[in-house]
């Protein structure tokens, strides 16, 4: 498949554009800096801007898919502002491309702990991770009244580290997964590889899950 891959150097990203590349995918990564990226075949690296949708659907125009791993910095104090301004347009330039097919990489925030009650508004929650992750959660209700792509929308558990990619996970779909002993965990290369499966097969189909150990 023909991918662009928006933040392909950050956390995630930089995962999920290793697994991609692995399966044989072209991928055009868009990002903020190139020149951090290593030549590869298959590989175009981009950069854009991701606040302007016209930039966006001009980067983003003939591909197959969008995947966004977008977070601008857990550092930055505006960072809700600045996570609900890049997605919306990044929502509105790949609408504008014409591409249908997009997968958003949020937070484990918004996942449920209790009917009608999210992670971010428990009381032990991060303080230093709720602008990010409201951000996140901003970002899903916005697709969630988006009625012009097929978008699907992934939240990683609780714990989300470095590791093996071991192909054996399970997976969710509003409320956190716990596992024996407490909230459930994953691998980056695990993560990565659930993400690439649901775009070759997709089974989420504008909604969002979860998955986990």
């Amino acid at each position: 498949m023909k991918l662009a891959l928006i933040g392909a150097t950050g956390f995630v990203g930089s995962k999920i554009l290793a697994e991609a590349l692995s399966r044989g995918h072209q991928v055009t990564a868009i990002v903020r800096h190139p020149e951090k990226l290593q030549p590869q075949p298959k590989l175009t690296a981009k950069k854009g801007n991701v606040y302007d949708e016209v930039e966006i659907a001009a980067l983003v125009a003939g591909h197959d898919a969008v995947i966004s791993a977008f977070n601008p910095g857990w550092g930055d104090p505006d960072i809700y502002e600045l996570h609900v301004k890049g997605s919306r347009a990044i929502y509105a330039g790949v609408k504008r491309a014409g591409v249908k097919r997009l997968l958003v990489v949020g937070g484990a925030g918004s996942l449920e702990v209790a009917p009608g009650v999210q992670l971010v508004d428990t009381p032990h929650f991060p303080a230093e991770y709720k602008g990010g992750a409201r951000g996140a959660r901003e970002a899903l209700n916005l697709l969630k009244r988006e009625t012009g792509l097929d978008w699907t929308f992934v939240s990683p558990p609780v714990f989300l580290e470095p590791g093996q990619r071991t192909g054996t996970f399970r997976v969710g779909g509003d409320q956190v997964l716990m596992g024996p002993e407490g909230p459930a965990r994953i691998s980056l290369e695990d993560l990565a590889m659930a993400i690439i499966n649901e775009i070759e097969q997709p089974k989420h189909g504008r909604r969002r899950f979860t998955v986990g150990y």
